[in-house]
């Protein structure tokens, strides 16, 4: 049987009625603090039993408390109980704060009980309102975390058990790369310490799901797909996309290779950043070649000059950086392949030499042994070792950037042969082995990489001695002694 037309005329009268009413409320509490009582009206249409009712609410609710979010108007932080309210010395304004969380703690359950409707509509409103929702606090509270004068650092791990559910897992992403967007641009690409320090902080601390893992822990149920990997990478390019801090850039290559690269779809696209961090020198330089190395041998990228850079990095600083180790690791990987050019292998073989004179034990132990590998790999190099020179008619030019225009292949390695005398006993030992034909097998400096002095000082107190003299001069003064060098050079007056 089909309505009568009083029958939708009074249907007709009835929706301007709640809308009109609805929509007077929405403008009185967003107008004025006090008539904040009538958010009471509007949440109980969402119990109403009429469908649209409830859908034009909802609407109603997302546009309350968004704005109310947006102006700071809803409390933040472990939430007082609303009868202490009263009884407390809390200013006018955090009471009605809190008082506006309460009630939007309210609508939230109310929509959770609506998703369960029976009608589709609702559900749909319902659903698509709790992500609204969702969204707006994620993004309010990745810019409260994102502080660009205070470091949040502590707070940021207090969150982060939030940040193993998907969908928060998203949209945080999704917020973050915004947010780096709107605060770097506003300053104009320039640095800003405690800020970068916080985003970083918050990134570091995010893991995508693996591939083939399902998607399935939210906080609000969805049915959209979320893109984990395309968020990852699209937040960190962003990011490393503007200027850092020289400390940041440490923190970043330090962990890059691990917790970064693998994460990515396409971990090539980060060429620009390395390239940067590449140039930059110093310890910045050692740990890019991590990332570069990844880069070149896993995903087959060429990169111009590439050894020319890596011999540039030579320097005395190499022994007494953090990285070593690395260091040392990744350059034997690099300098593994039997097809590099001679003049290129012996360029680097002839600068450690050089560099040798002013290397610390801990340093030597591992650089003589690796010297020797490098010449076991490439035999044309040998010519170093026979060739009869002295420092005074030697050709290589240390100075030269270009190991193709240094003369290393000219050169000897009369280096070695001074260390020969070296006061340590086993860099003396160690150099001696170039007197003799090298092995076809390569030695393993893996345990000499993290050897530090302290330990070699250990390792030599605890060593056994197989002779000891008999007959010796006791030392009564420094300067004085007839037989000693010091004696004979120098005296005080």
């Amino acid at each position: 049987m089909a309505p009568s037309a009083d029958s939708n005329v009074k249907e007709e009268n009835s929706q301007i009625s709640y809308k009109k009413d609805i929509n007077t409320k929405i403008g009185r509490i967003l107008q004025n603090k006090k008539h904040a009582n009538d958010i009471f009206d509007v949440i109980q249409y969402l119990q109403s039993e009429k469908d649209k009712e409830i859908i034009f609410a909802t609407d109603a609710c997302k546009r309350i408390f968004c704005q109310l979010f947006d102006r700071g108007d809803l409390y933040v932080g472990d939430l007082p109980q609303e009868e202490d309210l009263m009884s407390g010395d809390r200013s006018a304004l955090d009471k009605c704060r809190i008082f506006m969380r309460h009630r939007y703690n309210n609508c939230v359950e109310l929509l959770l009980e609506n998703i369960g409707h029976e009608a589709f509509q609702v559900k749909v409103s319902e659903s698509n309102m709790m992500v609204y929702l969702f969204l707006s606090c994620t993004q309010t509270l990745v810019e409260h975390l994102l502080s660009t004068k205070e470091d949040m650092s502590l707070l940021i791990s207090r969150f982060q058990e939030f940040l193993e559910m998907d969908d928060v897992r998203y949209y945080v992403m999704s917020s973050v790369r915004d947010n780096i967007y709107r605060v770097m641009g506003r300053n104009k690409k320039a640095v800003i310490p405690v800020y970068q320090n916080n985003v970083y902080t918050l990134l570091s601390t995010i893991n995508v799901p693996s591939h083939g893992s399902k998607i399935t822990n939210f906080l609000v149920k969805q049915a959209c797909k979320f893109e984990h990997k395309r968020a990852f990478e699209q937040m960190w390019l962003l990011f490393l996309k503007f200027k850092l801090p020289s400390s940041m850039y440490k923190k970043i290559l330090v962990i890059l290779h691990e917790s970064i690269m693998p994460q990515m779809s396409d971990p090539t696209l980060l060429i620009d950043f390395l390239s940067a961090a590449y140039d930059i020198g110093g310890a910045i330089s050692l740990l890019a070649l991590n990332g570069l190395f990844i880069l070149i041998h896993k995903h087959n990228l060429d990169y111009p000059d590439f050894y020319k850079k890596l011999y540039s990095l030579l320097d005395p600083s190499i022994f007494h950086v953090k990285y070593r180790a690395r260091f040392f690791h990744l350059v034997n990987i690099f300098l593994s392949s039997t097809h590099l050019p001679a003049y290129l292998v012996a360029a680097f073989v002839k600068r450690f030499a050089r560099l040798s004179l002013t290397a610390p034990p801990t340093a030597l132990l591992i650089l003589l042994p690796f010297i020797c590998n490098l010449i076991r790999r490439h035999p044309s190099c040998r010519v170093l070792i026979h060739r009869p020179s002295s420092p005074c008619d030697d050709p290589y030019v240390m100075e030269e950037e270009d190991p193709a225009q240094c003369h290393a292949l000219e050169s000897s390695l009369w280096e070695i042969k001074t260390l020969q005398k070296h006061y340590h006993p086993d860099v003396a030992k160690a150099a001696l082995k170039i007197n003799e034909p090298l092995t076809e097998q390569e030695e393993d400096i893996s345990e000499m990489l993290e050897l530090s002095t302290f330990e070699l000082m250990e390792r030599e107190l605890k060593a056994e001695r197989k002779t000891i003299p008999l007959e010796f001069d006791t030392a009564t003064e420094l300067l004085k002694s007839p037989r000693e060098v010091l004696g004979v050079h120098f005296s005080l007056e």
